[in-house]
């Protein structure tokens, strides 16, 4: 790839590009085998590499506690097949880390040793690497609609409790048609979209229903946490 070539990227908003790839759990078809769940697809530089395995640790460790929040996982990376199973398999024998150990990955690994599902998603990144895959993470819904889109450098782990919040804040988002303010978590308040004319928004001000109006354009109200998780997560 040339260094000023454009990278393509998919946007948010649009349909998840479509591919057919090998993975450590056999063949797939995205995101076509994910409808009615949310997934995140995420690309991590390459197999036998420290930040990599931290993460992927990482990931299986919450494999259930994303699970319960209707979320599958898929990760890629530019390696082979065999170079996942082996990588894999030593992590789970050999690899202990911040009291995680005897860790399984059991979540699907893409083989991408093309790099075409790599560029499909412009996880190649001319600037950071020609040979690697950045640590992107696409989060697609249960319709197969790009929802959210983050890039970490080569250098940088991903932060886990950012990947879940985003993930229950989508939703909630969705399930209530409400906004999150900075920095939200469940629990917090919401904010309730903005008022369609000046009449709406002077009798949302004057109302009594639980909402707390700052001025016309900034209403918030109360989201109880039990309220949110309760209609997201999945009951055993």
């Amino acid at each position: 790839m040339e260094e000023n070539q454009v990278v393509s990227l998919p946007r948010i908003g649009e349909a998840a590009p479509e591919f057919k790839a090998v993975t450590t759990q056999g063949e797939i078809n995205f995101p076509a085998d994910y409808k009615g769940s949310w997934v995140i697809l995420f690309s991590h530089p390459a197999d036998f590499t420290p930040v990599c395995t931290s993460e992927f640790m990482t990931f299986a460790t919450m494999e259930d506690k994303f699970a319960e929040a209707n979320c599958k996982l898929v990760g890629l990376s530019v390696d082979g097949l065999y170079s996942h199973i082996a990588w894999l398999r030593t992590i789970k024998e050999k690899i202990q880390y911040k009291g995680m150990k005897d860790v399984e990955v059991k979540f699907p690994l893409i083989e991408d040793i093309t790099m075409e599902v790599a560029k499909k998603y412009g996880m190649i990144q001319p600037g950071e690497s020609n040979t690697k895959a950045v640590r992107a993470v696409f989060y697609v819904d249960p319709k197969g609609v790009i929802r959210t889109i983050l890039y970490y450098p080569l250098s940088l782990g991903r932060n886990f409790d950012e990947l879940y919040r985003v993930l229950i804040a989508l939703q909630a988002a969705d399930k209530f048609s409400v906004a999150m303010p900075a920095d939200w978590r469940p629990g917090d308040d919401v904010i309730v979209p903005t008022a369609g004319s000046c009449g709406v928004a002077k009798e949302r001000m004057e109302s009594t229903n639980g909402l707390t109006c700052y001025d016309w354009f900034f209403c918030t109200k109360k989201l109880d946490k039990d309220q949110v998780m309760n209609a997201i997560l999945k009951k055993s």
